[in-house]
C-alpha cells in the first residue's frame, strides 16, 4: 500500500495510505449512481407527477435539477469533511498536501477542473432515457482519461488534486469527533492553562490533533515531543506536563477558548 508523508507546519512528517484505485473507481461509481437516480426520481416528479412541460420549464429544470447535480461534489467534500457519500462509503478522504483539511478555495479549484467529468448541464440535456445512456458513455469516455491520469501519478492525483495540491487518502473509521479538533468541555469550572494557543492557526491546531493520533496508534511519541518543543519555542511556555498531555491541554485549551470567543 502507497505511503505519503506531508510535512505539516512544525516540520514533522505525517504518513497517510494513499487511498488505492480500485476503492475511488468504485466512490465515483457511487456518486454517479447517486446522481443518476437523483436526476431520474426530478424528472419523474416533475414531468410525470406534475405534468410540467419541459419547453416552458427548462430553466425550472437547471435550477432544481441541474444545479444540485453541478454543486453535488463541492458540498459534500465541504460538508463532509474532505468525503462525498461515495468516498465516506469507501472510508476515503480529501487531505491538503500541507497536511490537515484543505482550504475552500482548495476544494473549490478541485472542483473547478471536474468540469470534464460531471458536464455542468446533464440534467437538462438528458431528458430522455435515450439522452441518459448517451451521457453516461460520454461520461465514461472521459473517465478513462482521469484513470490515465489517476496511473501515472505519483501520489495517485487526478488533474483537480494536483491544480489545488491534494491527495486522496485512506481513513480508518468513519468521522467522528475524535477526528476533528473539537473536544466537548463540560466542567463549567474549567481552567486555562495556556490562553497563548489562540495565537497558533487553525492548522496548526490540525497538526498538533494529527500528531497526537498518530502517536497513539504507533505508541511513539518522538513527534509530539519535536511538536512540544516547537510550541512551547513559539509561544514562550514553560511547562514539565508530559508531551502528550501537554498536547491534549493545548487542545482542550483551545476548544474551550474558541467556544467562548
Amino acid at each position: 500500500m502507497a505511503i505519503i508523508q506531508i510535512e505539516t507546519a512544525f516540520n514533522i512528517d505525517l504518513e497517510f495510505e494513499i487511498a488505492e484505485f480500485h476503492k475511488r473507481l468504485l466512490a465515483y461509481i457511487i456518486d454517479f449512481v447517486l446522481l443518476i437516480l437523483f436526476l431520474t426520481c426530478m424528472k419523474y416528479v416533475l414531468y410525470d407527477e406534475l405534468l410540467l412541460n419541459l419547453n416552458n420549464n427548462a430553466g425550472l429544470d437547471i435550477l432544481i435539477i441541474s444545479v444540485p447535480m453541478l454543486l453535488y461534489s463541492l458540498l459534500t467534500e465541504l460538508w463532509l469533511n474532505g468525503q462525498t457519500i461515495g468516498k465516506k462509503i469507501l472510508a476515503i478522504r480529501v487531505i491538503s498536501l500541507e497536511g490537515g483539511e484543505p482550504t475552500f478555495g482548495q476544494f473549490l479549484l478541485r472542483w473547478i477542473t471536474k468540469f470534464f467529468e460531471w458536464p455542468f448541464l446533464f440534467g437538462y440535456i438528458a431528458f430522455s432515457n435515450t439522452n441518459v445512456v448517451g451521457y453516461t458513455f460520454i461520461t465514461g469516455l472521459f473517465g478513462i482519461v482521469v484513470v490515465i491520469i489517476i496511473a501515472v501519478s505519483n501520489k495517485n492525483q487526478r488533474l483537480g488534486d494536483m491544480a489545488a495540491g491534494t491527495v486522496v487518502v485512506n481513513t480508518k473509521s468513519t468521522l467522528t469527533l475524535a477526528d476533528t479538533v473539537f473536544m466537548q468541555i463540560d466542567k463549567t469550572d474549567y481552567k486555562v492553562m495556556f490562553p497563548q494557543v489562540m495565537r497558533l492557526s487553525d492548522r496548526d491546531i490540525n497538526t498538533i490533533k494529527g500528531v497526537l493520533t498518530q502517536a497513539g496508534k504507533k505508541n511513539n511519541y518522538d513527534m509530539c515531543n519535536r511538536v512540544s518543543m516547537k510550541i512551547k519555542e513559539v509561544l514562550q511556555i514553560q511547562s514539565d506536563m508530559h508531551v502528550d498531555q501537554f498536547l491534549e491541554k493545548l487542545l482542550a485549551d483551545y476548544n474551550y477558548l474558541a467556544t467562548k470567543e
